[in-house]
């Protein structure tokens, strides 16, 4: 009996940046020139736009393209990329010198993070409007106070959110809910694609919105108040990743 050779799966947007690399290295895209939209790609490519996304961080992040907040995304010429040893034709081929758990961290999908979140998240939020200490109360509190950028202008807007979120998972009383709720925020602080999306396709307005979303998880929480607090940790997961994969706004 002939034996049969097992196929890797690719994900998605691996496959959508090795057909626009592909294209680049064909010429179909010269250096310096600006892709299409990414309404109009993803429409070409019949994709998600979320999807698309992916792919162009991975596009960056392997030197073919530059994406340019509010102008667009433009092919890099050649001698302007990496060497070959890191950037392969092939992206879906790159990898680094590192273990196969960190590699595939450094390629974890954000939208896979974010739906992740939102199947712990609203319910700790839940138990800890149940179970919150008094001190608990008063870190989540706080965290949330240090999210306000003119509170906290020297830490990232990445370390005020986690500390918030991990602070609200601490205060549900289930040490194993909070362990993998620290453990997914670690995935996101790893993946170079995560990093790509908030860098390129999040702002500002972005983050004073997401702090209006955190008030009403955070009043809800101390109100003592569960249904209202997990809904309202679930909305706010929610509109992150339709801001993100631009079903919101273009």
């Amino acid at each position: 009996m002939s034996s049969l050779e097992a196929v890797s799966a690719q994900r998605l947007y691996r496959l959508i940046a090795d057909q626009i690399a592909g294209k680049i290295a064909a010429g179909d895209f010269a250096p310096g020139q600006r892709l299409p939209a990414e309404r109009e790609l993803a429409e070409q490519l019949n994709v998600a736009r979320s999807t698309l996304r992916e792919a162009l961080i991975a596009l960056e992040i392997g030197g073919f393209v530059e994406v340019r907040v509010g102008s667009g995304v433009f092919v890099v010429d050649p001698k302007d990329r990496p060497p070959p040893a890191a950037n392969d034709a092939r992206l879906g081929e790159t990898l680094e010198a590192e273990s196969p758990s960190l590699a595939a961290a450094r390629e974890m999908s954000p939208f896979a993070l974010l739906e992740t979140r939102a199947l712990f998240e609203p319910e700790c939020a839940a138990l800890a409007a149940q179970n919150a200490t008094p001190e608990q109360l008063a870190a989540i509190e706080e965290a949330h106070r240090k999210m306000d950028p003119k509170q906290s202008p020297e830490a990232s807007d990445f370390a005020h959110d986690r500390a918030l979120h991990e602070a609200i998972a601490t205060a549900s009383g289930n040490a194993a809910l909070a362990s993998v709720v620290s453990h997914v925020w670690d995935l996101c602080e790893t993946s170079s694609l995560f990093k790509g999306l908030d860098k390129h396709f999040l702002d500002s307005t972005d983050y004073r919105t997401a702090v209006g979303e955190h008030d009403r998880v955070v009043s809800a929480i101390v109100a003592r108040d569960p249904v209202r607090a997990r809904h309202a940790m679930s909305y706010h997961l929610l509109a992150i990743t339709a801001r993100a994969s631009g079903e919101v706004t273009d």
